[in-house]
């Protein structure tokens, strides 16, 4: 979603030639090598979703001082990026404790599950959650990591779901969490008695917010974290500093479940050109 609103924002400004770049493990030291990289290669600006900001921010600091730099999607707070635009991840962590509670409007035991609590999305949405559910009657048991892999990501809900018998609901802080999670219930036979509440937009966990499998997703807009972090780095690159004088721009999230699942889907379809 993030390449499509780059490649609408690169179709737009028509004199913009943008490198889109994902680390193949998910690792910060693979982040490190391909931000070198695009330096060494003399890039104007980088645009960049930080996957350890604790121990990045020397690092980032460092490329900063060599090209226009911001974040977007994971934030990195005490670097001197000069831009973070995406989603305020407390608050959209605030946002699944909502659907979470409406899920269990009598409480219940959950565990919640993500690639790694290293990330600043990853604390924040977790932070937000237990900010969400203080004083209910909703235990948090824990936080499983699976290090990007979808495989493992899945399996760590299989065990839950055998280790505690008594689960209420599941809840899944990345995109593909969600997936991990429906195929796991649906093998356990348990799709509709256990909750299921997740973040994001793929495919399958559409599916299953219209199957019933998922209670309900907290959505970014991935689309405008792209589209913005090119439109602004080029207005800003072009002399118009006030593009990204604020130093932030949030991106609202949006609660789909059942009812809006159909509306949403088919403005995403619209975004993706399908």
């Amino acid at each position: 979603m993030a390449q499509s609103g780059v490649n609408e924002a690169v179709k737009e400004l028509g004199n913009v030639d943008v490198d889109f770049r994902i680390p193949s493990d998910g690792q910060a030291a693979t982040q490190r090598g391909m931000l070198d990289d695009l330096v060494a290669k003399g890039v104007d600006g980088i645009a960049v979703s930080v996957l350890d900001a604790d121990n990045q921010t020397e690092f980032l600091n460092k490329i900063a001082s060599q090209t226009l730099l911001i974040t977007h999607d994971s934030d990195a707070p005490k670097s001197k990026r000069v831009c973070y635009i995406g989603t305020d991840n407390i608050a959209a962590g605030r946002e699944a404790g909502k659907l979470i509670k409406e899920a269990l409007p009598t409480g219940g035991k959950i565990m919640v599950f993500v690639g790694s609590m290293d990330v600043n999305n990853a604390k924040e949405r977790f932070g937000g959650i237990k900010k969400e559910l203080d004083g209910s009657n909703i235990e948090v048991i824990d936080v499983r990591t699976d290090d990007g892999d979808r495989s493992r990501a899945q399996k760590n809900v299989e065990d839950t779901l055998v280790k505690y018998p008594d689960i209420a609901a599941l809840v899944g802080l990345w995109s593909y969490n969600g997936p991990a999670i429906v195929k796991a219930v649906a093998g356990a036979g348990k799709i509709g008695t256990v909750k299921v509440i997740t973040f994001d937009e793929e495919d399958a966990t559409l599916a299953g917010v219209a199957g019933g499998a998922i209670y309900g997703t907290v959505v970014q807009q991935p689309f405008e974290f792209g589209k913005q972090s090119i439109s602004k780095m080029a207005k800003y690159l072009l002399g118009d500093k006030t593009a990204l004088a604020d130093g932030f721009m949030i991106v609202p999230t949006i609660n789909i479940k059942k009812a809006n699942v159909a509306e949403f889907k088919a403005r995403l379809d619209k975004q993706l050109g399908k």
